[in-house]
């Protein structure tokens, strides 16, 4: 099975860039499956109903959310009923959202799992825990790769569980602080991992908003509306190659760039 997994998709710039590149890179890299943070689409932050279907409209199999899962209100009622976008699974028990799915593909089940970080974030329930109890409910449906987002702020935090869930899942793949990571590597018992994939949005920006807008407010502490930038926009995520016991047999950092 060979799977894409795109970083954070940051405003319209990212967003439209999955919608126009997506049945390419299919195409190109013979992909499976194409997974994405879909977290930050909405103009930096949530989904709107109406991204989430065309992003399925475009090829995405599969989106994972992160710490803005409830920015916009109106992506509930279709995280409750639809089987093809996951919540974090370490949220409480009681928030809407599944807390994993498995998708079909030509290459057979591909499972997914999001999880939350706990080092400089909002408190979260365990994350080991919570993915210990996602991956044994997923074993009736017996996948052939796992892939795990793990949407957090330290290093750390993504280290330990790849290495916790190393030989358990295929991959183990970082989102959220929106920098592209160069650690990539398929640990030694065969999961895939990298500290963070990076961001699929404007690149020339601050972590994907206006430059000038963040500057001032860093540097004078007058609050305003970060807006999201709009140029050097690129697509950034890894390709993973896996065998047919879902080992890793390669990972692959994509960077598509787009026209400004």
């Amino acid at each position: 099975m060979r799977f894409l997994f795109l970083g954070d998709v940051v405003g319209k710039p990212g967003y439209s860039g999955v919608l126009a590149r997506t049945g390419e890179l299919r195409k190109q890299h013979r992909l499976d499956a194409v997974v994405i943070n879909a977290e930050n689409a909405a103009d930096g932050a949530g989904l709107m109903p109406r991204q989430y279907r065309r992003l399925l409209e475009a090829g995405v199999d599969a989106m994972t959310m992160g710490d803005h899962l409830y920015r916009r209100k109106e992506i509930i009622p279709i995280l409750q009923s639809s089987q093809r976008i996951v919540r974090p699974a370490n949220y409480p028990e009681s928030s809407s959202g599944k807390s994993w799915t498995v998708v079909q593909t030509p290459a057979g089940k591909l499972g997914v799992i999001s999880l939350l970080g706990r080092v400089f974030m909002r408190p979260v329930d365990c994350p080991f825990a919570a993915v210990d109890a996602a991956l044994a409910e997923m074993a009736a449906e017996n996948p052939r790769c796992i892939l795990v987002d793990v949407h957090a702020e330290a290093t750390s935090d993504k280290q330990v569980l790849g290495r916790y869930l190393d030989g358990r899942v295929t991959a183990v793949l970082g989102t959220h602080t929106h920098v592209p990571t160069a650690d990539s590597c398929v640990l030694p018992g065969g999961t895939a991992f990298q500290c963070d994939v990076g961001m699929s949005g404007p690149y020339d920006s601050i972590i994907g908003r206006d430059i000038k807008r963040v500057t001032n407010t860093t540097i004078s502490f007058e609050p305003c509306h970060f807006h999201v930038a709009t140029r050097d926009v690129r697509l950034c995520g890894a390709i993973i190659e896996a065998d047919a016991d879902g080992k890793a047999i390669s990972i692959e950092r994509l960077e598509d760039r787009l026209e400004s």
